[in-house]
């Protein structure tokens, strides 16, 4: 089988990696290096030949004899360790046209379900088998015998090769792995990083609420300092409830996915942070209160030394306290 369609890189139309840079590179021969930036590449040319090799390396395991053969998508599930956070609906219809146009040019990767005789669970090719099964049609797959640790290596290591996904995605894959007990040297060869940069990846994960980090999605054009900021953000409780509820609007859930980062970084960057206590001047100038106020609440510190028994006394008529407030704003 050609090269060219093993890959699946063609001049105008490459599946699941449509308008990624690192496509366009595939066709190069060993040690050939492109003429001119490609796509807006601005990245150092030794970056961008360690990916081609690994796409090259990743159509050799292909190529080794593997036959491709047609599979039912409604007998394949996906793999066991999701590593996408959505993915828009424009990104979704363009592939899907493509395949409808040129068809399925990249078979993806399954291997036999270890647990559901008859059935496969995927390595990579998730959009593609998810394009195949709305247009009615089979899926081109090649067959592996591939243990869990294989897997989620040639999972990780083909998103990497295409620059696929963004980098809370693949910090999130890795957390993920961790929390599956996969060792760190797994996880580095599945995504293609060193023991530091996946230790910061992690240890930003950990500090953010995984919810909120769905909520807001791949973020394709936030990286790993914008996403420290925003765990530095919400790294007490009340910022966190700010965080959830904003998260909840349904202006903030209509927007794409680097907008809704932008507009929870201002938000949360504005609202007030807890602020140190202020004393309460008593008119014999004794300081017997202090208050605290944040967004979501006022807290009254009485100094037993400065006004012994003070707050019993204002305990004692909460209720009569209250009542003159409802009287005074109508509630």
């Amino acid at each position: 089988m050609a090269r060219k369609n093993l890959i699946g890189v063609s001049d105008n139309h490459v599946a699941d990696g449509e308008d990624r840079p690192l496509a366009g590179l595939v066709g190069l021969s060993p040690g050939q290096r492109p003429s001119s930036p490609i796509g807006g590449i601005t990245r150092s040319l030794s970056n961008i030949t360690q990916k081609v090799e690994r796409a090259q390396e990743l159509e050799r395991q292909l190529a080794e004899g593997l036959a491709i053969i047609e599979l039912d998508p409604a007998l394949v599930d996906a793999s066991f360790v999701a590593d996408r956070l959505g993915v828009a609906a424009e990104a979704e219809q363009s592939l899907l046209q493509q395949i409808r146009d040129h068809g399925q040019q990249v078979p993806i990767l399954v291997r036999p379900h270890p647990s559901e005789d008859g059935r496969y669970q995927v390595a990579y090719g998730h959009r593609r088998l998810t394009a195949m099964r709305e247009l009615g049609s089979k899926v081109r797959a090649v067959v592996r015998d591939l243990s869990d640790e294989q897997l989620v290596i040639s999972q990780g290591q083909e998103n990497n090769a295409r620059t696929d996904l963004s980098f809370i995605e693949r910090s999130l894959f890795a957390a993920r792995l961790e929390d599956r007990d996969f060792s760190r040297d797994v996880i580095m060869s599945s995504l293609g990083v060193d023991k530091a940069a996946l230790s910061k990846m992690i240890a930003i994960v950990r500090r953010l609420p995984v919810d909120l980090i769905e909520a807001i999605g791949a973020a394709p054009s936030i990286g790993r300092r914008r996403w420290t900021e925003l765990a530095d953000l919400v790294a007490n409780d009340d910022k966190r409830t700010e965080a959830h509820g904003y998260a909840r609007r349904s202006d903030f859930l209509a927007r794409e996915s680097d907008q809704r980062f932008e507009t929870l970084f201002a938000f949360l960057s504005t609202v007030k942070t807890r602020s140190q206590a202020v004393a309460w001047v008593a008119p014999d100038d004794t300081r017997p209160v202090r208050i605290r106020e944040t967004n979501s609440e006022t807290t009254l510190s009485f100094n037993k030394k400065a006004a012994p028994g003070f707050a019993d006394f204002v305990r004692q008529r909460l209720k009569s306290l209250y009542l003159e407030y409802q009287e005074e704003t109508g509630d």
